[in-house]
């Protein structure tokens, strides 16, 4: 109850949206939370010596996102344009292209390419790829110039894959480890442009369920699609994926949560296969009949540019009109905000404990560091 009726507050009774960071912050400021001093303190620390602290704010925006009207205010506020991409709005619609940390935004004709660039970490998502992810998922919804969106891993400088596409290898566990990824990454992420691919942007006067910006997302998936990357590709609108190419969720063996995968897999390949993947280490190739549950189109990996030209053209030759109107529909039947929001009340507590958990280093260290 102190929660809901501090966000009453800090939120001029749900008259003003705040997004997650935000709200924390000011939180912290009526000593609610742990102080500004006392986090960047913390972020100081490899993971193995932080004291939890961050936990407070997980059972915090755990109360908010529980209760039906705080929680929905709060998920609305996250699918908000942010201010920082409408100020680069007019600079991406002159120039058709911008590169922003941890990603390249480019209009080709009708479609806008995000293309993901962390190539010394296997285009590894951290927090120097969480805003420029976020504002280019904006800009690509904003733009009028497009009428399509495309999501693809750029080339990387890793040894074993120099100079191949690979569309992501999920968390960076190097500075997961390190204590360089805090815990609110995952909620600004996974409320914010990963939940913006699924429901488009919402507009501050209406229901996010009622009236959203949308457009068509289509993954291109080259190598593999590991962890948070394999999350992204439940959200998409049309995956193609290259013939040598798999997906895996290794979160149990990591020691987190996947995201919102736990809620959205199931729909794509029954629950059964997704416990398995999420709790067995199950790995689906692309081109397999699990694989070719989540992706749409599978063909060789050489000619991966001219799928998606083809399929660019067929959603683009005729209009998308509809396109918003059909996304909404489905989504009032497999996946109501309501669900949602409910489903990170959960996800909020349980990857705070997750992240500051011993076990998540014993994990790292058995799996990951010794590897």
């Amino acid at each position: 109850m102190h929660a809901l009726r501090l966000y009453d507050e800090l939120s001029a009774a749900r008259t003003r949206f705040l997004r997650i960071d935000e709200l924390c912050r000011r939180a912290a400021e009526k000593g609610f939370l742990p102080s500004k001093d006392q986090l960047e303190a913390e972020a100081r620390l490899p993971l193995r010596e932080k004291k939890g602290l961050e936990k407070e704010q997980g059972r915090f925006l755990a109360e908010i996102l529980a209760n039906p009207v705080a929680g929905t205010h709060l998920c609305h506020a996250m699918l908000l344009p942010r201010p920082d991409s409408l100020s680069r709005l007019p600079e991406y619609e002159k120039k058709g292209e911008l590169h922003l940390g941890g990603v390249t935004l480019k209009r080709h004709g009708k479609a806008s390419v995000l293309t993901m660039s962390n190539p010394r970490y296997l285009n590894a998502e951290d927090e120097s790829t969480l805003d420029g992810m976020e504002i280019a998922v904006d800009l690509a919804l904003l733009d009028p110039k497009t009428e399509v969106c495309v999501l693809r891993g750029g080339a990387v400088t890793h040894a074993k894959y120099a100079g191949k596409r690979i569309f992501g290898a999920g968390i960076n566990l190097t500075h997961l480890y390190e204590g360089k990824i805090r815990y609110l990454w995952y909620l600004i992420r996974d409320l914010g442009f990963v939940n913006k691919f699924y429901r488009g942007l919402a507009s501050a006067d209406s229901s996010p369920e009622i009236s959203s910006t949308e457009k068509l997302w289509i993954a291109a998936v080259e190598g593999f699609a590991i962890g948070g990357h394999c999350q992204v590709l439940l959200t998409m609108d049309y995956t193609i994926a290259a013939a040598d190419a798999y997906l895996t969720l290794p979160a149990r063996k990591e020691g987190i949560v996947p995201g919102a995968a736990n809620l959205r897999l199931p729909r794509f390949v029954g629950d059964r296969l997704a416990r398995q993947a999420i709790l067995a280490e199950r790995r689906f190739e692309c081109d397999s009949v699990e694989g070719r549950m989540i992706c749409d189109e599978v063909v060789s990996p050489a000619t991966m540019d001219q799928a998606l030209a083809a399929t660019l053209e067929k959603l683009t030759s005729s209009g998308v009109v509809s396109a918003a109107a059909n996304r909404r529909a489905f989504r009032a039947g497999a996946e109501p905000l309501d669900t949602f929001r409910r489903y990170m009340a959960i996800y909020a507590r349980e990857q705070a404990d997750c992240h500051l958990s011993p076990a998540l280093i014993t994990n790292l260290e058995k799996n990951w560091k010794k590897r």
